[in-house]
């Protein structure tokens, strides 16, 4: 007995150190996963500020060209042609000072990091971590028996949505569940359900082994609720507790290399396209929008030959060997050096006044609370609403050829002006 008592401790003390080697790696791949994300919360901080750096490069610029002009306005010799120029070049100067002041300024993101880091469950789980006497100790030498009787078999436990790894970005939602620790019924499989965002009846939008899904196409700035239930060939187990997700008030996004014509040429993380083709070619943004009131915007970063590019939204299957709003997929404005038409299905309506040039800044503003679409060239607003009665799932979308280069600008919120109008209206 005395040897068997040492064997049987060598052995028990070697089973410990593992379990507890065991406990310590997995603290470290944790870790690691969230130092993951704290560098993932500081890129994207990175990514918002430098685009809201590029968004005021974009702003002083215009702003540098205009006093510019107004210098030489003042220089102007003949007072009727002053007196004919002067107020409309005063309500711009004026509405480009408001825009200053209105955020284009403030920050667009804090520099805390708003994450926290709660250890004291753990910490206690570690000290109430202790020995569970596992045998039971007969009081004299005879053995004893227990009978045993085979019971049905029972569901699985409920899932446990596993917090720390469920998040959103943008409008696609990524959860993470588990079987609880102490559970012996093995699980065949999950449903995933998710509500419509609006507090609508819940939906599966998975079934299956896995126990991670990430959802895309859900809608911006919307508040989805989720749950996860697992199930064997005995049944169904109950629901796990409700986790509430809210999807990104705004959206950020890139071209989509998958979707667009073979002839767009991407760069800067394909924030920026050209064309390799004197012929209009059609590139669509990554993100699709069936909900809310989303504002983009597109510099030019070169136009050569005075071509017309066209800006708009389209349906995710529209010509991509034709300008923008050719067909009726797209509801676009084309625009050339000296003024501006909307095109939807071939259609040309309201030419105004007004081109672009290098530097210039088209606005997309996509309004599907109003089912409006409305555009602006540096900052004012082209024409009156370019579409209305515009319902379903658009991609943003960009038509141009070899001699025009843009670069797009997302995140942005939808401009102060357009927003009081929205709110009298």
């Amino acid at each position: 007995m005395v040897q068997q008592i040492q064997e049987n401790s060598v052995e028990f003390e070697a089973c410990l150190v593992a379990q507890c080697d065991a406990l310590i790696d997995a603290l470290n791949r944790r870790k690691a996963q969230l130092l993951a994300r704290v560098n993932k919360e500081h890129e994207h901080k990175l990514k918002v500020v430098r685009d809201q750096i590029s968004h005021c490069t974009v702003k002083l610029r215009q702003t540098t060209g205009l006093m510019e002009y107004c210098l030489e306005v003042i220089k102007e010799n003949d007072p009727s042609g002053f007196l004919q120029i002067s107020d409309a070049l005063i309500r711009r100067v004026h509405l480009t000072e408001d825009q200053w002041g209105k955020g284009t300024l403030t920050p667009r993101m804090t520099t805390d990091f708003d994450l926290s880091l709660d250890n004291s469950p753990l910490l206690q789980s570690i000290h109430q971590l202790d020995f569970v006497q596992m045998k039971v100790q007969p009081r004299n030498c005879d053995a004893i028996h227990f009978q045993t009787t085979k019971a049905s078999s029972p569901v699985p436990a409920t899932p446990i949505l596993q917090l720390e790894e469920c998040c959103t970005h943008n409008n696609s939602a990524t959860l993470s569940w588990k079987q609880p620790p102490l559970s012996t019924v093995p699980a065949e499989g999950y449903i995933l359900e998710l509500d419509d965002g609006s507090g609508g009846q819940f939906r599966e939008v998975y079934v299956g082994k896995e126990t991670m899904c990430t959802v895309d196409g859900l809608h911006f700035n919307s508040t989805y609720n989720a749950r996860v239930k697992a199930f064997n060939k005995t049944g169904v187990s109950l629901y796990s507790k409700t986790l509430v997700l809210q999807t990104s008030e705004v959206a950020w996004f890139a071209f989509d290399p998958g979707s667009a014509h073979s002839d767009i040429i991407f760069s800067n993380d394909n924030l920026t396209v050209t064309c390799s083709s004197y012929d209009d070619r059609v590139v669509l943004g990554k993100t699709g929008f069936s909900k809310g009131v989303h504002y983009w915007e597109l510099t030019v970063d070169r136009y050569d030959n005075h071509p017309d590019p066209a800006f708009g939204v389209a349906r995710i299957d529209v010509m991509k060997d034709v300008m923008l709003g050719k067909d009726d997929k797209a509801w676009a404005m084309y625009v050339d050096n000296n003024r501006s038409w909307f095109m939807h299905n071939n259609s040309h309506t309201n030419r105004t006044e007004g081109g672009i040039t290098k530097g210039a800044t088209i606005g997309v503003l996509l309004d599907l609370n109003r089912k409006t679409l409305t555009f602006f060239i540096n900052d004012e607003q082209q024409g009156p609403i370019a579409f209305e009665n515009v319902e379903g799932l658009f991609f943003p979308a960009v038509s141009l050829n070899r001699n025009v280069q843009v670069t797009l600008h997302t995140g942005l919120p939808v401009p102060d002006f357009y927003s009081s109008r929205a709110s009298i209206a």
